[in-house]
């Protein structure tokens, strides 16, 4: 029989593709489960061997689709994620959105937002694909716990809203986010026009240096994959000590081609448990990482308590980079009072000081309209001799003009660089090993202050 056969005309031959499936399914478990290996590549190999078998033996066949289309189309169905698998595992690619069963929604990046194809046979068919990918954390999702968060690997989370808080015809909602999947370099940032070299260079020499920073920003604003690129430029001899809240997304360990660690790396991801004192949070985690002789510590996100451990960290000399939620620079440390204030109560100010001596430069990172992402601010909180503070911008994104064009939206703007660092920040780079002559680059002339 050809293998682009049409349907094999027998009585015995299935007239669907769903049908093909449930058939092969029994197959599967009744007849080879206890023949299957416990290593995951052989494993796929052996159970893509048994359904060309069956297929070949009952001359199953759908038309237009090769035996190995249909086997590999089948064991996806069977044991991968469907047709999510070849999104959730491409390199260009930010996030899947399922608004339903039949409305999958993907952000690319480079910013398009194109609606798939594919979509799922019915809702039961999204919830068990998903109930899948919750299986890889340990997650259920059924009626007592219908919205729940895990994720498949380092770098995808996934968070999924089922029956109970969305109608069931929708079947489930889902939000898959895929951190910095292309692991972009210095020239990717450039070229998107996310920010400009010196302003790129400037956030990694601040860090290199021992200059805390806050990224801030909305949810998809850019802000892990801006951090996990500044933390990338930190030499090789520095240790980094990154705090994760749940999933692991930075991947900086760095090998040489014989597979050999150059770089000096620990990541530590948050663990909880219904027993409070085995929980182990980004707060417990920081405390542990200042014993463990850190160069550099990356705590993932401030959206608690761990704020004021994060801050006391910044003050006591560690480099420590961070994100969390705000609409603007200045606005970053109000929320960091907010955060710290669920730690101790204290006063406002006292607060205040304390952040913005802990985190100098804060970096505020914006999806626009058109759905490029781009650095909008960094500032530098200066502090006066008096103990004034006085947040100075540093460097701007200008929005210039905003115009709609054949439908779609587009933002016309250019870079700003509009003081320079204080004379300050300037002794404390230079007291850090900063060579002079590299500081002169950040510097604009007959403007020292």
């Amino acid at each position: 029989m050809s293998r682009k056969a049409m349907f094999f005309q027998s009585k015995d031959t299935l007239s669907s593709f769903t049908e093909i499936l449930r058939s092969v399914q029994e197959y599967i478990s009744n007849k080879y489960a206890v023949l299957i290996s416990d290593n995951p590549n052989e494993q796929k190999k052996q159970i893509k061997a048994y359904i060309a078998k069956f297929i070949r033996d009952y001359g199953y066949s759908i038309e237009g689709m090769t035996e190995q289309e249909l086997v590999n189309k089948l064991y996806c169905e069977m044991a991968e994620f469907s047709f999510l698998t070849k999104y959730l595992f491409a390199n260009d690619i930010e996030e899947i959105n399922i608004n339903s069963y039949k409305d999958i929604k993907i952000t690319y990046s480079d910013g398009r937002i194109i609606p798939t194809k594919e979509k799922f046979n019915s809702p039961g068919h999204a919830i068990d694909v998903i109930r899948r990918l919750l299986h890889q954390s340990g997650m259920i999702l059924d009626n007592s716990q219908p919205v729940v968060r895990g994720h498949l690997s380092n770098k995808i989370r996934i968070t999924v809203f089922g029956n109970g808080v969305i109608d069931p015809d929708k079947g489930i909602a889902v939000s898959i986010r895929i951190v910095n999947p292309r692991e972009l370099k210095k020239e990717d940032f450039i070229k998107n026009k996310t920010a400009t070299e010196e302003m790129l260079d400037f956030l990694s020499i601040c860090l290199r240096y021992g200059v805390s920073n806050c990224i801030t920003g909305a949810t998809s604003s850019g802000k892990t994959t801006l951090m996990s690129w500044i933390l990338s430029t930190v030499p090789k001899d520095k240790r980094i000590i990154t705090i994760e809240n749940g999933t692991r997304e930075f991947d900086l360990v760095k090998e040489d081609e014989e597979g050999n660690v150059i770089n000096n790396v620990i990541h530590t991801v948050t663990r909880y448990s219904e027993d409070e004192k085995q929980n182990i949070d980004q707060e417990k985690l920081l405390e542990f990482a200042l014993t463990a002789n850190p160069d550099v510590i990356s705590v993932a996100e401030m959206k608690s308590a761990e704020a004021f451990a994060a801050q006391e960290a910044a003050r006591t000399g560690h480099a420590l980079t961070t994100t969390t939620h705000a609409n603007s620079c200045e606005a970053t440390y109000g929320r960091m009072v907010t955060l710290c204030k669920m730690r101790y109560d204290i006063n406002d100010n006292t607060l205040y000081q304390l952040v913005t001596e802990a985190f100098p430069i804060v970096v505020f990172a914006k999806k626009l309209e058109d759905n490029t992402r781009k650095i909008m601010e960094i500032t530098e909180c200066v502090i006066h001799p008096k103990g004034k503070r006085e947040v100075r911008t540093l460097y701007r994104y200008k929005v210039k003009e905003n115009k709609i064009v054949d439908g779609k939206f587009v933002i016309a703007g250019e870079f700003e660089k509009v003081n320079n660092i204080s004379e300050s920040l300037q002794k404390r780079l230079l007291e850090n090993g900063l060579p002079q002559d590299a500081l002169k680059r950040f510097l604009k002339e007959g403007d020292n202050e």
